[in-house]
């Protein structure tokens, strides 16, 4: 039998010039490249909108004009735009409640599909990923016609079926790529220790892929707080989230509260970025 460290010895060895040679390329390849251009250039595109509506935010006038810094339009938002937070509320409840039941189905989705054979199985794999390629229109309109067809009043529980129908392939999605990184050793020791099939999917192949899962929450919230397609063809109306409710602002003319809450929430997402990857991180390296 071969001495393991003289294996790990030997890989690292072969490992070696391979390793040179990547070092080698990045002295020889310029400082400012066609990739690190395109990559700043995204960059750009993806956060000036953020920027510019974080400072227009603070500008004292309505009109696109500055005209001096101000906070009356963070004023008007925390005083003066119930509405606007009711819309908010609305939006939260049912991007929370909707993610969350398409992580749980997501997830027993992905380690089904993933782990056990049966008929159809590929067919699954493959229609799973419909909702995600389909233009939300068209899927709207099947909502709508399915809800109708089965005599299911349009409100909040629509809205949260059809949110949770398009959240749920996100959350397959990311749970399936951790899955494809998952050690079945580990399955195996812990049936070897006498645990149960409830204990191992509990207590060793959840908290493993827990990274995915929770990614996939977070998606689906997302996901789910900004359409505005889906749920104005599957809202009997009465429940306005705040899509909706910024669309109805058009006619009249967007208040630069909108200014301020979006740079709140931008806040808020960043601020969450940050929790959860430094907790994700804790948590993979203590499992």
């Amino acid at each position: 039998m071969k001495n393991p460290f003289s294996l790990y010895m030997n890989r690292h060895r072969s490992s070696e010039p391979a390793r040179h040679a990547k070092r080698s390329w990045k002295k020889r390849s310029p400082q400012i490249s066609f990739s690190k251009s395109v990559l700043y250039l995204s960059l750009v595109f993806f956060f000036a909108p953020l920027l510019v509506t974080a400072f227009y935010s603070f500008n004292s006038s309505k009109n696109s004009t500055f005209s001096g810094l101000s906070l009356v339009w963070y004023q008007q938002l925390f005083f003066s735009s119930m509405p606007l937070w009711k819309s908010l509320l609305t939006s939260m409840i049912i991007a929370i409640t909707s993610s969350l039941a398409a992580t749980v189905l997501g997830t027993l989705a992905a380690l089904g599909v993933t782990w056990y054979k049966f008929f159809g199985r590929a067919y699954i794999q493959t229609i799973s990923f419909l909702p995600m390629v389909l233009p939300e229109v068209i899927m709207a309109i099947s909502l709508s016609i399915f809800f109708t067809s089965i005599h299911i009043s349009q409100g909040m529980l629509t809205i949260f079926i059809a949110h949770t129908t398009f959240c749920l392939p996100f959350v397959y999605l990311m749970v399936s790529a951790r899955i494809d990184e998952f050690d079945y050793s580990i399955i195996e020791a812990s049936h070897d220790l006498g645990a149960n099939e409830a204990q191992t999917l509990t207590k060793v192949i959840i908290p493993s892929i827990m990274p995915g899962i929770i990614s996939g929450f977070m998606m689906s919230v997302t996901i789910s707080l900004e359409d505005y397609v889906i749920t104005s063809l599957v809202n009997g109306g009465g429940n306005t989230t705040l899509p909706i409710y910024i669309y109805s602002l058009i006619k009249v003319g967007v208040s630069p509260v909108i200014n301020a809450l979006s740079f709140l929430l931008i806040l808020v997402v960043i601020a969450l970025t940050f929790v959860f990857r430094k907790s994700l991180k804790t948590f993979a390296s203590s499992h």
